[in-house]
């Protein structure tokens, strides 16, 4: 395994930035001091004028493998991750078929082993009738990232709504319940209300049938089940100002016992974007109104929101209504087939998540070693993951190093989505990714691969 030795780079860790040396041998970070010199075999970089950063981790993300593999795969989108500095994830249940036994959740392990550039957790997903095999998780618990419940509607029967089901599931599970909070009963009646007015529904009525409303109501519902029970529950996308005052910054994160995430996407978009964007950015939860976007910023800056994911989501072009023109734009297409209702939930953001984040600290919006709390040590902290999220003596080497004064740009030739589009096309982005570290091994460096090395299954500390 080639070692490396980076020369004189800034490096950003636990809120300081400084400048110095880093040596990783055999996979992990060996030495971090002013100056370092070895008589041993080394390929030596030079980081002067760039910016080191731990390697961000995903904890939410839809990569498709198996059974919907038209819109992406384990291998697609790792690849994808890795080039935009993600150097681990935890991806969801909802695949065909979807993870609910021990069985096929480890297969996608199986999966991921030979074909992830990035490492690697599943969730063990959770139906109104697999609460038992669901708890077998507890015989795992440092091998699997948590449990996943969808609190409202998703694909097939992953929707949990019995609440004796969900009594047992908060009550005995003993590693992390991580919730996609949305009332269903609350969007059945809006989109009934809305499907009777006489106009065609649009993407601007998605925030408005998956309200404000149907956010809180299941989040409450969450935090009282985790209140009850004292579990350890996580809390996926907030999207609304009133969901933050169920959250407190009062006690460090690594005692919280329910933590909440913000996405991406909820901080870079509102409501108002969907004139332009129309069903690309249609999401669930929805982006909402502008105050609710300062409200998500504000909380992400004053600890009540724990960390920073993408909830990254792919579909193809025409699954989501569009198609790509000959001067290779985007086009509706017409009639049913580009309609609201007809289109897929969610969008692709893996491969752009850390380069949206560093516009925002060029903007002053959030300072580069708190950018880097909320992707890369509060993720490891929230979940116990060993060894990773810190740049650390004896920690695996997980590494991004960044220019944060070369622009680079968003364009249908540089997405490596499977899906090949992305809500962000015609972005600037005043950042670049230039090296990225998996395990030590130099897997993405200058727009050009080495997959001669996949990643590894994360390991959990509990």
């Amino acid at each position: 395994m080639q070692n490396y030795l980076i020369k004189s780079i800034s490096v950003v860790n636990e809120g300081r930035i400084f400048t110095g040396d880093l040596l990783i041998q055999n996979g992990r970070i060996e030495k971090i001091a002013d100056r370092i010199s070895v008589s041993s075999p080394v390929h030596e970089i030079n980081g002067e004028n760039l910016h080191l950063l731990p390697g961000c981790i995903d904890d939410q993300v839809h990569f498709r493998e198996p059974g919907l593999t038209h819109k992406a795969t384990i291998y697609t989108e790792s690849r994808a991750a890795v080039a935009g500095g993600t150097t681990s994830f935890m991806e969801m249940p909802n695949t065909m078929p979807p993870a609910f036994t021990q069985e096929l959740l480890e297969e996608k392990y199986a999966i991921a082993k030979h074909s992830s550039l990035a490492n690697y957790s599943f969730y063990m997903g959770t139906s109104n009738g697999n609460a038992e095999e669901a708890l077998k998780t507890n015989e795992k618990k440092n091998d699997i990232c948590g449990i996943k419940i969808f609190m409202g509607s998703s694909t097939g029967n992953l929707l949990v709504d019995n609440y004796l089901t969900l009594d047992k599931l908060f009550a005995e599970s003993e590693v992390l319940i991580a919730t996609h909070c949305e009332s269903e009963r609350i969007i059945r009646e809006n989109l009934l209300v809305f499907q009777s007015l006489e106009r065609e529904l649009t993407a601007a009525d998605h925030p408005l049938i998956r309200n404000v409303e149907a956010c809180f109501e299941s989040s409450l519902t969450a935090v009282q089940f985790a209140k009850k029970h004292g579990s350890r529950l996580h809390i996926f996308h907030l999207s609304t100002e009133k969901e933050l005052s169920l959250f407190t910054n009062m006690i460090p994160l690594s005692e919280k016992r329910i933590t909440a995430e913000v996405c991406v996407h909820h901080l870079h978009f509102t409501s108002g974007d969907y004139a332009r964007l129309g069903n690309q950015i249609k999401c669930n939860p929805a982006i909402k109104a502008h105050g609710n976007r300062d409200a998500l910023w504000n909380a992400l800056l004053d600890d009540r929101l724990d960390l920073v994911a993408t909830d990254h989501a792919p579909h193809t072009l025409a699954e989501k209504g569009f198609l790509r023109n000959e001067a290779g734009g985007l086009e509706r297409i017409p009639g049913e087939a580009g309609s609201y209702l007809q289109a897929h939930a969610g969008l692709p953001l893996v491969q752009h998540s850390l380069l949206l984040m560093l516009s925002y600290v060029k903007q002053g919006k959030i300072s580069l070693e708190k950018m880097v709390e909320k992707m890369s040590h509060a993720v490891a902290i929230c979940f116990g993951i060993r060894d990773r999220g810190f740049i650390r003596e004896g920690y695996h080497a997980d590494l991004v190093m960044v220019d944060l004064n070369r622009p680079s740009d968003v364009h249908a030739r540089n997405i490596l989505y499977k899906c090949g589009w992305s809500p962000l096309e015609g972005a600037r982005f005043p950042a670049s990714i230039v090296n990225t570290f998996v395990n030590g091994h130099l897997v993405y460096g200058n727009g050009e691969f080495d997959e001669s090395q996949m990643g590894k299954r994360l390991i959990f500390q509990r």
